[in-house]
This record gives structure tokens, C-alpha cells and sequence, in this order.
């Protein structure tokens, strides 16, 4: 590994911890990694759970992939707030003063972010399993999910990171990451995207959410998984290519 390469992770790794330690002292982010995804689980399982009839399902057992994707979007607000803030603090005028690598902030933004989101994801599954989640997926099947997970979550900061470097305003960075906290519910996340009206359906069907969401609940119910995997990978690795490149090009230009 030579010396430029071994720079990038150090500054990467000592930017994640900075990150880090910034959520930790912020009660608020921390409140809405664990508190958001438990409500959400509690609320789609017991409340909408009794009134719902999907055949040959437990709805709890149908729902947690869309709360999980739902909860990683809701906590990804914080990337996006954190990196808006960096920009406007004055911090980043600081780390150009230093031999610190460029990528090196963007990567321990979503690091972090990635760790968040990871709290959130675990806090369903728990709160799931207590509501009668009872997956059915084999050990070769959860580390497929855990490795889908991860790269969800990488995919979902870095579009975080994009958002705070696009944002004028650290408000506006939350804004911007409204979607992604409201796509889950147009798509397979909380009922059979054959049940949504016809207008709708399309949508629903070729939007990244319902492949990553039919995946896992597939690989965590033993279902067939047909091409959603596959589909579902595309969509991430695109989407990280493009938010990755897209934020270095807006970090560049605006530092410069």
C-alpha cells in the first residue's frame, strides 16, 4: 500500500471518529436512532398490524423491511445536517490548512452515518422479534442480508453527504432527505405492490425501494428471490458511484 493510499484511510478513519463523536454529543441523533425505529415497528405492528390481512403472511413479518428502509432514510437526515453544518461553520476552511486528504471527510461523514443507520436497523429487529417476528431464513441467508444491509446503508449516507453539500441551509439538508423517508411507503413495504392503485403501481415497481425490500424479506423469510438481488445491488452500486463522484465534484468546487 503506498503512502498516499495509507493517508486516505488514516485521515478517513480519524475523520469517522470526529463524526462520531459529534452524534454522541447530540442527544437529539442519538433519541432518533433508537427511539424513531421502535415507535415505527411498534406502531406498523400492533396498531395497522390488527387491521391488516395480507394471505399467506404475519403483516409483521411483512413490514419490517419497509420500516427498516423507512428508519435508515429518517436517521440519514443526520449526514446530510452534519455535513451542511461542516460547510457552514467553518470547519472545512480549517481541514484545508491541514495535509488532510479531500475524499477523507466525505468517507467519515458516511462512516458514521453508516453506524447510525446500522443502530436503527438492529433496534427493528429486536423490537420486531418481540412483536412476533419469526424469520425463517437460513445463516447463509442473514450474512446476504447483513452484507445488503451494509451496502444500503453506505448508499443512503452517501446521498446524505451529497444532500448537506448541496444544502444552503442546515434545514434545507434535512428537507432534502425527505423522500427517501417517504419512497418505502410506494412501494412492496407495507402492502403487495398488486394491491396499490393502477397509477401508482408502475412506480412503485421500478423505484430501488421494492427490490432492496423484497430481497430481504426474502432472504429473511425463505422466499423465492427471483431477480431482486440482482436488481437491487445494481440500483446501490449506481447510486454509490454517482452520490460518491457527485459530492467529491461539489466538496472540490466548493472548497477551491
Amino acid at each position: 500500500m503506498n503512502k498516499s493510499k495509507r493517508s486516505t484511510l488514516f485521515d478517513s478513519w480519524i475523520m469517522f471518529k470526529r463524526c462520531l463523536f459529534i452524534s454522541l454529543r447530540n442527544p437529539e441523533a442519538i433519541l432518533v436512532a433508537i427511539i424513531v425505529p421502535f415507535i415505527l415497528m411498534l406502531l406498523f405492528g400492533t396498531i395497522f398490524g390488527s387491521i391488516s390481512d395480507i394471505e399467506n403472511f404475519n403483516y409483521i413479518d411483512f413490514i419490517v423491511p419497509g420500516i427498516i428502509l423507512q428508519s435508515i432514510g429518517q436517521a440519514s437526515q443526520y449526514a446530510a445536517m452534519n455535513v451542511a453544518s461542516d460547510m457552514k461553520t467553518g470547519i472545512i476552511d480549517r481541514f484545508r490548512t491541514m495535509s488532510i486528504s479531500k475524499s477523507a471527510v466525505l468517507i467519515g461523514h458516511t462512516a458514521a452515518g453508516v453506524i447510525r443507520n446500522t443502530i436503527s436497523t438492529v433496534i427493528i429487529f429486536v423490537t420486531a422479534l418481540l412483536l412476533g417476528f419469526r424469520p425463517k431464513g437460513s445463516f447463509g441467508d442473514w450474512c446476504i442480508v447483513i452484507g445488503l444491509l451494509i451496502i444500503v446503508n453506505t448508499t443512503v449516507s452517501l446521498l446524505g453527504v451529497l444532500c448537506g453539500l448541496l444544502s444552503k441551509t442546515v434545514e434545507g439538508a434535512s428537507s432534502l432527505m425527505l423522500p427517501l423517508f417517504i419512497l418505502p411507503f410506494i412501494s412492496s413495504g407495507f402492502a403487495p405492490v398488486e394491491t396499490l392503485n393502477s397509477s401508482i403501481r408502475w412506480f412503485a415497481k421500478t423505484q430501488p425501494m421494492t427490490p432492496i425490500i423484497n430481497s430481504i424479506r426474502s432472504l429473511t423469510l425463505d422466499l423465492p428471490l427471483d431477480n431482486n438481488l440482482t436488481i437491487a445491488l445494481a440500483w446501490c452500486i449506481g447510486i454509490i458511484l454517482v452520490a460518491y463522484f457527485s459530492s467529491l465534484h461539489v466538496y472540490n468546487r466548493k472548497i477551491s
